[in-house]
């Protein structure tokens, strides 16, 4: 029998083949759940584990510091949607606006591509992060993709290069992470992951 906690791991993935679904299909899920909506493709988002959330928490508050004390624009954690077209609404962990581009900001939602995306790496959501998801985000212009990777201690920052998220650098735990979206910031990579 597995422990409950692992079993949360699990995201389920809905057949869509035939169904290209939109946002007005997304408003429409049941609430209390978490979803995303990429190409009309719907997945529901599991619960994350403790360590995820640790490495999320701790990171929020380095990005709010930074960020959002320098009046340099506004950082959201997950849940929170983020509407890129009728097709794609996606909940990244963790999200950056920039001062500038304020106005994509809603009620309700994000309203366009934010100027960094960072995603946390769970075990059932791997590939749908690195692959599906960063499609998505390069697609509709986000500017800077972080991939944090708990089992591997490291970051991985892709830049934004005509219409694909190309990695320019990978911090291992041990290295000092600097952003190109964010002059002057420095992320000592180890103090995520203690």
């Amino acid at each position: 029998m597995e422990k409950p906690d692992e079993v949360r791991e699990v995201a389920q993935k809905y057949d869509s083949d035939a169904v290209r679904l939109t946002y007005d299909d997304y408003c429409r899920m049941p609430a209390g759940l978490r979803y995303e909506l990429v190409e009309g493709d719907l997945r529901m988002v599991p619960s994350p584990n403790v360590f995820h959330q640790e490495i999320s928490k701790r990171l929020q508050r380095i990005l709010l510091e930074w960020i959002e004390d320098r009046g340099l624009g506004k950082v959201y954690d997950a849940p929170i949607d983020v509407v890129l077209s009728e097709h794609n609404v996606v909940q990244p962990d963790l999200l950056y606006v920039s001062r500038e581009r304020l106005g994509i900001i809603q009620k309700a939602n994000i309203w366009g591509a934010p100027d960094l995306i960072i995603e946390i790496l769970s075990p059932s959501t791997t590939e749908w992060d690195r692959v599906t998801k960063r499609r998505a985000y390069a697609r509709y212009g986000v500017r800077e993709l972080w991939i944090v990777d708990p089992e591997g201690r490291g970051i991985e920052i892709a830049t934004l290069q005509g219409r694909e998220l190309a990695t320019v650098q990978v911090y291992p735990e041990g290295t000092v992470l600097n952003s190109p979206l964010l002059p002057g910031f420095t992320l000592d990579v180890a103090q995520l992951f203690r």
